[in-house]
């Protein structure tokens, strides 16, 4: 009987309904795509590519691990933990008898790959933005290892001499090469122009003609060139386990035989992740991701939903209160509210889920664009996600209408229908629980003071605008009553709609609370997310600046600049100090540190990270300078040890030399250019740091680099721009793009509260009309309320932002000023107001379209 009488209900009051349905379908699709990231994370496979014809491959272990024991009431728990390198970490190279013992081995093929840059042999770098012309980056490989996809000569002869290179036939397309051409090629070493000896395309195994590699170009030197640029001596960073003819090694026996050493078994889609490590650890990047966004996403979906369940619920006081008057039972009127919403919400989910789909996969697209993730990881966006949303949004529909009918159904039919006719005051409960959010919101402020790294700041930041948005939310009454005051003076200089408005706010201040809240958390949340990023990469900027002041830079538009580059600048006449800067990140445990190993005579001199305790002198390569932030998480001071898992694996202790606080824009960790360089996929300095005696210009310096592609000059006050800041811009672009969509759900539902909340005050319209108001004055009204909406949303909007980015930059750069912009700040604002402002007129005009009379004659 109450299904039936809900689905009727459903019927009757499709229009009442339709807000509901649209702000639950909003939210599962934003749901299902942020859990198909998630998804993507956990279970997105790694094609191989390179590894295509050895059905086993070994690599190293790409992960430090940490396993604690703890003993507790005469129990041992063990937890394991291992977080990803970012870096290739090798193999020694003598671990292939090993492998070769195995039964069904044939052959072990040792694979080395390093980083590598194509350019025009002809022409030669300007020291400018122009140059020689680059044919992207590439892999670099030795020969012998082309029978891992497998690769075959289709013109020339395999390279021979250290000056030779074979190149796979898409660069030979790009790059209009043949044999006999020329090619110069920049590595880990300095750049180097080789002969075109031949060229490679992938076959099949049995010699079938192959598609080119989709996601690299191979360039294959001989032997001993490869050996020389990859920089790892007696190490491989495979090795590639091809089967004889009657049957493979067993996967397992192998895994006995390398027992004890660091090297890792991998099959399948595995292989994949052995070839794209940045792959592997973009996974682990995809859930956190995921889980952040969605998490963000899900409260600001309750907070939406709730909010509407109450809005049609109270539209519909009236009706309840007459069921109640009928002898229906709080308890039928319950688990009617609850069918409908069950109803409304399932429908919803089942089609925002399905919506989520695309909308995953798109998203997966655009942080591929944007370098957030390589386009080496597979999509997986299945049935798991699809379910979760709709799901979770049948359930978030059902607890939203049982929250928001507990006053009603608990009336006795005599106050319900009283409070059908005038609007009740805010409950005592309502308002406490407010302040105990508003003082939760305080506490997560002060939280948010504390928090010195991103990873721990940035998740606390959303929860705590979503957290104050809530106790605006319950306050929202009181807030409005108080805003109707404060823009009384205002209101009557737009005499009689201008009051009107007023009262309006005051005696309908739930209504207007509902229209409020969401516009305030649009204003907060689109804040937050435009200036937490950009206060970092500002202060990261500046404190770059302010450490690199009166420097010349070298930069370089491709893989870096070789030490070569920098050897020469430093027999430049007029030069005085010449710092390379590489950058990597490292771990201390398991936490991850930003990192930059820097030139250590120059340390101090042609870079500055304003040492605030110990001293650079006698910086070596058993020395590290630690950030303020990195000081006060790992405890140590000048003097102290500190055990450093650098970004290959290999670990190193160290002796603390000094303090800085520039750590924003110089990494966490300063440690000895020579260490660091030994322990990167790609030793070329991000940067090269030059002072000069005055009269030393840019022509000198070019000068000096014209032999060297891709390096630019930088003059003094631009040195910054080459020292990558610690904020990846990929990853702060992915965010928002990520958080855009939250915006975007927020800003329908804004819409669709204002659309409601007029459309119902058709019977408010007519008595206006039926005592002498005209339509012209009755819009006019609702302009007025509208302005004095998005007015009171700005106000609360601005205070939560401005609180939490004050926090926030107090905690991150060590000062409470944040990196506020006035033209995107404006651009919110003009945002909910354009949002606002024909959310309530083009309802208004509808509703005032029927005439007064046959509105107030008909049935309620």
């Amino acid at each position: 009987m109450l299904t039936r009488l809900a689905l009727r209900t459903l019927k009757a009051r499709r229009s009442g309904f339709l807000g509901a349905f649209l702000a639950l379908f909003c939210a599962a699709a934003l749901i299902t795509a942020c859990g198909g990231l998630l998804e993507t994370g956990l279970a997105g496979s790694i094609a191989t590519e390179r590894y295509g014809a050895a059905p086993v491959v070994v690599t190293a272990d790409q992960n430090v691990h940490r396993t604690t024991v703890k003993h507790k009431k005469g129990k041992t728990k063990v937890k394991h933990k291992a977080k990803p390198l970012a870096e290739r970490v090798w193999l020694p190279a003598d671990l292939a008898p090993r492998i070769a013992a195995v039964p069904g081995v044939r052959a072990v093929v040792p694979e080395l790959t390093f980083p590598a840059e194509s350019f025009a042999a002809s022409g030669a770098g300007t020291g400018s933005a122009g140059g020689t012309p680059s044919y992207g980056r590439a892999y670099g490989h030795a020969w012998s290892s082309a029978v891992l996809t497998p690769f075959a000569l289709v013109s020339g002869h395999a390279p021979a001499a250290a000056d030779e290179v074979v190149v796979d036939r898409g660069l030979a397309r790009r790059a209009h090469l043949a044999p006999g051409g020329r090619l110069t090629v920049q590595s880990t070493a300095a750049p180097r122009t080789y002969r075109v000896s031949g060229i490679a395309a992938p076959t099949t195994p049995d010699g079938g003609a192959h598609a080119d590699l989709a996601e690299q170009t191979s360039l294959f030197f001989s032997q001993a060139e490869a050996e020389r640029l990859a920089a790892h001596p007696g190490q491989v960073a495979a090795f590639g386990v091809l089967p004889q003819a009657e049957g493979g090694p067993d996967p397992d026996a192998l895994r006995k035989a390398l027992d004890g050493t660091r090297a890792r078994v991998h099959t399948g889609d595995g292989r994949g992740a052995a070839e794209f490590p940045d792959a592997a650890r973009a996974r682990v990047q995809l859930v956190s991701m995921g889980g952040a966004i969605g998490g963000t996403a899900l409260l600001v979906a309750i907070l939406v939903v709730v909010g509407t369940f109450a809005l049609s619920l109270r539209q519909r006081h009236r009706e309840l209160a007459l069921l109640r008057a009928v002898a229906a039972t709080s308890r039928q009127l319950r688990q009617l509210i609850g069918r409908e919403a069950l109803l409304v919400g399932a429908t919803a989910g089942v089609l925002g889920a399905l919506a989520g789909l695309p909308l995953a996969h798109w998203l997966l697209r655009r942080f591929v664009a944007l370098g957030a993730i390589p386009d080496t990881l597979r999509p997986s966006v299945g049935f798991a996600p699809v379910a979760a949303g709709a799901l979770a949004t049948a359930a978030g529909a059902w607890a939203a209408a049982r929250i928001s009918a507990r006053r009603i159904t608990r009336l006795s039919p005599a106050q319900a229908l009283a409070e059908s006719l005038l609007e009740r005051g805010a409950s005592a409960a309502r308002t406490a629980a407010g302040l105990v959010l508003l003082a939760g919101g305080g506490a997560l402020v002060a939280v948010l003071r504390s928090l010195h790294t991103e990873p721990a700041a940035t998740p606390v930041t959303f929860l705590t605008v979503i957290v104050l948005a809530i106790a605006v939310s319950l306050l929202g009454p009181l807030l409005v009553r108080g805003g109707a005051a404060l823009l009384a003076g205002p209101l009557r200089a737009a005499r009689f709609p201008g009051v009107l408005a007023r009262r309006n706010l005051r005696g309908n201040a739930f209504r207007n609370a509902a229209a409020v809240t969401p516009l305030a958390l649009l204003v907060a949340m689109a804040s937050t997310v435009l200036f937490t990023q950009a206060t970092l990469q500002h202060a990261a900027h500046d404190q770059a600046a302010a450490g690199t002041r009166g420097a010349w830079a070298l930069a370089s538009d491709g893989l870096g600049v070789p030490d070569a580059a920098a050897m020469a600048v430093r027999r430049a006449p007029g030069v005085t100090s010449v710092t390379e800067v590489v950058r990597t990140t490292v771990r201390i445990g398991l936490d991850k540190f930003p990192a930059q190993g820097v030139t250590a005579g120059s340390l101090g001199h042609g870079l500055d990270p304003d040492v605030v305790a110990g001293s650079l002198a006698g910086f070596g390569d058993t020395s590290v300078a630690v950030s303020e932030t990195a000081a006060r998480t790992r405890h140590v001071h000048p003097g102290s040890t500190l055990r450093v898992t650098l970004g290959d694996g290999t670990p190193v202790t160290l002796t603390v030399a000094a303090v800085y606080t520039r750590g924003l824009g110089f990494g966490d960790l300063t440690m000895s250019h020579t260490l660091v360089a030994r322990h990167v996929d790609n030793p070329l300095a991000a940067a090269v740091l030059v002072r000069t005696t005055a009269g030393t210009g840019r022509d000198t310096l070019a000068a000096a680099v014209r032999d060297y592609p891709g390096i630019r000059v930088l003059a003094p006050g631009h040195a910054a721009d080459a020292l990558a800041p610690t904020v990846r811009r990929g990853n702060a672009e992915a965010q928002f793009l990520a958080m855009g969509l939250v915006l975007v759900f927020t800003a329908i539902a804004a819409v669709n509260t204002l659309a409601m909340s007029t459309a119902e005050r058709v019977r408010e319209f007519a008595r206006l009309l039926l005592v002498g108001a005209t339509r012209r004055q009755v819009l006019r009204m609702l302009a007025c309320e509208a302005t004095a909406v998005v007015a009171l949303a700005a106000l609360l909007g601005t205070a939560i932002s401005l609180a939490v980015l004050t926090a926030f930059s107090t905690g991150m750069t060590g000062t409470s000023s944040p990196s506020l912009a006035l033209v995107p700040y404006l651009s919110v604002l003009a945002l909910a107001a354009l949002l606002a402002l024909p959310a309530t007129a083009l309802p208004g005009r509808f509703a005032l379209r029927p005439r007064p009379v046959d509105v107030m004659a008909a049935s309620d």
